[in-house]
């Protein structure tokens, strides 16, 4: 088993760069991060959870734990009282060094990928709706972030658990949930870009 699981640690990243002849995936053409590495990496740093941890990637429970984290500085009887931290309590545990891995991981690869813009809206957001609309765009992210956290909840995890370590799996649940997000993100994004 464990030797397989050599062969495609090793295999993987050479799959990526073959997947499409025409592209380099070592010198990839924009200034971005090559989306073909980066796809085997999250592709492998799945494996050695699953290898390592026996869990999936995701990073729904998060948002959990620091919920519970403040619930317990502010209201520490009440949120102790709850079922799903009485069996979960707040700790830091690996889904928050994977998140705050994720955020450090994405700074890097916007400023040695050439993309460390230092705006605050992005071009698009303002043609739509000029440069003034700081305070729209964050109270348009914050909904959406509350929206996407109770639908994450809801659903029995986020676009990273069900769309990176369900679809892993071949668990239909996480392929529905995978096309529910593409269906979801095209009719948010229609009337955004289009209209």
């Amino acid at each position: 088993m464990r030797r397989l699981f050599v062969y495609l640690l090793v295999l993987t990243p050479s799959l990526a760069m073959a997947a499409e002849p025409r592209v380099n995936a070592l010198n990839f053409p924009g200034p971005a991060w090559s989306p073909y590495l980066v796809g085997a990496g999250i592709g492998v740093l799945s494996w050695l959870t699953f290898y390592f941890a026996d869990k999936a990637i995701g990073a729904s429970s998060f948002y959990a734990t620091v919920a519970g984290a403040l619930g317990r500085l502010f209201a520490r009887r009440h949120t102790d009282s709850l079922d799903y931290y009485k069996e979960n309590p707040p700790k830091v545990g690996w889904e928050t060094v994977l998140v705050l891995a994720t955020i450090a991981g994405a700074f890097i690869a916007a400023v040695t990928g050439g993309e460390f813009t230092g705006r605050w809206l992005p071009p698009f957001w303002v043609a739509r709706f000029g440069p003034d609309s700081l305070a729209l765009h964050g109270v348009v992210g914050f909904l959406g972030g509350i929206l996407m956290a109770f639908g994450a909840r809801f659903a029995g995890g986020c676009t990273s658990g069900h769309g990176i370590s369900g679809a892993l799996q071949l668990n239909v649940g996480s392929w529905i949930s995978v096309v529910c997000f593409f269906i979801g993100g095209i009719a948010v994004a229609i009337p955004l870009y289009l209209l």
